[in-house]
C-alpha cells in the first residue's frame, strides 16, 4: 500500500511547507538513545517506499546507550548517521557496494572515517543504498539501483531518479530518516544526489578525508564527504572525519589543513567577496532558480563576475574516463585481494564472471560494458594513463579552476549543480539533460558543495560553490551565508509521480 503524502507528512511531524517543518531525526541536547530510536522508526516507516537503506545496524541502540553513559560527549553526540555501503563498518553488516558479489564481505572493521565518527559521538544506524559499484559498471545504468538494495527513489516524486552514486545517503537525509549520512564521490556522486534531493552535499578536497577501507574507483579522484540537512551539520561531520591517515598517502597534509569548519561559519561570509558565475555551465532548466540565487548572493554583499567560457572541458572528460577505468581495475583488484576469505570474487575479472553467471539478478536492467573496458586496461600504472592523469589535472586545475580564479580575481565559482531529477527509465537508463561545472572540481580534486537553491515544478535544484584546493572552510562558509539568506526549501511531498504535483497536474488535463 502506498503511504499518502499527508500521512507521511504527519509521521515526519508537520506539513510540507518548508524544510523546518520536517521533525528532526536528531535533536541537539537529546539523548543518543532517543535520537537513534527516532531514526530507526523513520527508517522502518519510510524505507519500504524509498529503498534508501540497505541494512540497519543491529547494534545501533546499544551503541547509542553507550554514548549516553560515556563521561565525555563529542561534537556529534547522539547524531544518527548512515554510511554508504561501499565503506566498511565494524559489526555484522557486509560492505557490498550494492553487488551480490560482495554479499559476504563482512570485514568486521571500521574504515578510519567511521572510527572518527564514532569517536565524535555519532551513532552508526546502518548502511545506505547506492548506485551499484558507485555507478562505474555500465554506461547505460540507472542511478540509485543496486542488486542488493533495489531502486532508491526520490522523495519529491517517487518516479524520479535520486541521482548517484550516493543515492540512498541523499534520499535518507531528504526524507528525514537521519540528519546526515556519508557519501563518496569520484565525479558527482555526492553533489548530484544532494542537488536533486534538496539537501547539502560536500565533496572535500581530495586528501582531506581518508579513503582507506572504502571500495575504490580512482586513487586520483575518490573522496568521502558529508551529506546533511544543513551546511552547519555538514560542517560538523566534515570536522569529525577530516584528518591524516598513514594508510592513505593522499592525506599527508590533512592534519595541517583540517579545521573546525562549523566554528568558521558566518552569515556575513559573502560580504565583499568576488564570486565567479560559471555562465559556461548553466542552463538545462535551472535559469529562473539560478538567477534568483544570484540575487541572494548580491543581496548578501557578493560581487558577481560573469565567466562566459572555458576551453577544454570536452578533453577533460575524455582523459578522465581513461584514468578512471584503469585506476578502477588496479584499485578494486587490490581491495579484493585483502577481502575476507568468504568473498570468492578476488578480482575485477571474477566480478565480471560473477555477473554473467548471475545475470538474471545482476544484469536484468543493464550490462557491464565499463567493467569490461576497465578490465581490458593495463591498470593505473600504465604510462599512458599517468600521462592522461597529468593532462586532465592540468586542464581542470592549473588551467581550469585556478586560472579562472586568478584571471577574474574571484575567490570561488558558482553555478547550478545539475538539472532537476529525471524520470527513472528502465529502457534508456539515465538521461542527463545537462550538467554544471562539478566535473572540474572532481578532476582537479578541489572542494565543491551543493546547497539547495530553489525548485522547478516541485523538484529541488542545487547551487554549486567551488573553490581552490584546501579552501573547504571558505566553500562551506559561503554556502552557509547563502543558505541563511535564501527562501525556505520545500520539504519532500512523496508524490507517486511528478505529474500529481499541483504545478503540473492541471496542465495535463484537456481545456475543453
Amino acid at each position: 500500500m502506498r503511504l499518502s503524502p499527508l500521512l507521511i507528512a504527519a509521521l515526519l511531524g508537520g506539513g510540507c511547507a518548508g524544510r523546518t517543518n520536517i521533525a528532526p531525526a536528531f535533536a541537539s541536547g537529546a539523548s543518543a538513545e532517543a535520537n537513534t530510536q527516532q531514526a530507526l522508526a523513520r527508517i522502518r516507516t519510510l524505507n519500504p517506499r524509498l529503498n534508501a537503506v540497505i541494512a540497519v545496524d543491529p547494534g545501533a541502540l546499544a551503541e547509542a546507550q553507550a554514548r549516553d553513559r560515556a563521561a565525555t560527549r563529542g561534537a556529534l553526540h547522539g547524531m544518527p548517521i548512515l554510511i554508504k555501503d561501499n565503506i566498511e563498518t565494524a559489526g555484522s553488516l557486509p560492505t557490498t557496494a550494492g553487488s551480490l558479489a560482495l554479499a559476504d564481505n563482512v570485514a568486521g572493521r571500521d574504515a578510519p572515517i567511521v572510527a572518527r565518527l564514532r569517536a565524535a559521538g555519532a551513532v552508526i544506524v546502518g548502511k545506505a543504498n547506492l548506485s551499484e559499484w558507485a555507478n562505474i559498471r555500465s554506461s547505460n545504468s540507472i542511478s540509485g539501483w543496486s542488486a542488493v538494495g533495489g531502486q532508491a527513489r526520490n522523495p519529491y516524486a517517487l518516479d524520479r531518479n535520486p541521482c548517484g552514486s550516493s543515492s540512498g545517503s541523499a534520499v535518507a537525509v531528504a526524507a528525514g530518516m537521519v540528519p546526515a549520512a556519508i557519501g563518496t564521490e569520484t565525479d558527482g556522486s555526492i553533489t548530484c544526489p544532494a542537488a536533486v534531493n534538496g539537501i547539502v552535499g560536500m565533496k572535500p578536497t581530495v586528501g582531506l578525508v581518508s579513503r582507506s577501507r572504502i571500495i575504490p574507483i580512482s586513487a586520483s579522484q575518490d573522496t568521502a564527504g558529508p551529506m546533511a540537512r544543513s551546511v552547519r551539520e555538514a560542517a560538523l561531520v566534515l570536522s569529525a572525519i577530516a584528518g591524516s591517515d598513514p594508510a592513505d598517502p593522499a592525506t599527508a597534509e590533512a592534519d595541517a589543513m583540517r579545521a573546525d569548519y562549523a566554528a568558521g561559519l558566518s552569515p556575513e561570509a559573502l560580504r565583499g567577496k568576488r564570486i565567479g558565475v560559471m555562465r559556461f555551465a548553466d542552463g538545462f532548466g535551472t535559469d529562473e532558480a539560478f538567477e534568483s540565487a544570484l540575487g541572494v548572493l548580491r543581496a548578501q554583499g557578493a560581487i558577481l563576475v560573469d565567466i562566459d567560457s572555458l576551453e577544454g572541458r570536452g578533453e577533460i572528460g575524455r582523459l578522465e574516463l581513461k584514468v578512471l577505468l584503469a585506476e578502477f581495475k588496479s584499485g578494486l583488484n587490490a581491495y579484493l585481494a585483502t577481502a575476507p576469505a568468504s568473498v570468492r570474487t578476488r578480482s575485477l575479472a571474477d566480478v565480471i564472471a560473477f555477473n554473467r553467471t548471475h545475470a538474471d539478478r545482476e544484469m536484468g536492467l543493464f550490462g557491464q560494458d565499463l567493467f569490461e573496458q576497465a578490465d581490458a586496461t593495463k591498470g593505473g600504472d600504465d604510462p599512458e594513463v599517468r600521462a592522461a592523469r597529468t593532462a586532465s589535472l592540468r586542464l581542470a586545475g592549473a588551467e581550469g579552476i585556478d586560472r579562472l580564479l586568478r584571471e577574474h580575481r574571484v575567490v570561488a565559482l558558482v553555478g547550478p549543480t545539475m538539472p532537476a531529477a529525471w524520470p527513472i527509465d528502465a529502457v534508456h537508463g539515465d538521461q542527463y539533460p545537462g550538467a554544471g561545472g562539478g566535473s572540474l572540481a572532481a578532476v582537479a580534486g578541489y572542494p565543491h558543495i551543493s546547497v539547495p537553491m530553489g525548485m522547478v515544478k516541485g523538484l529541488p535544484l542545487g547551487l554549486s560553490i567551488i573553490g581552490p584546493k584546501w579552501s573547504d572552510g571558505l566553500v562551506l562558509s559561503l554556502a552557509y551565508a547563502f543558505e541563511q539568506a535564501r527562501p525556505p526549501v520545500l520539504a519532500p511531498t512523496f508524490l507517486r509521480t511528478l505529474e500529481e504535483h499541483p504545478e503540473v497536474a492541471p496542465h495535463l488535463e484537456p481545456r475543453n
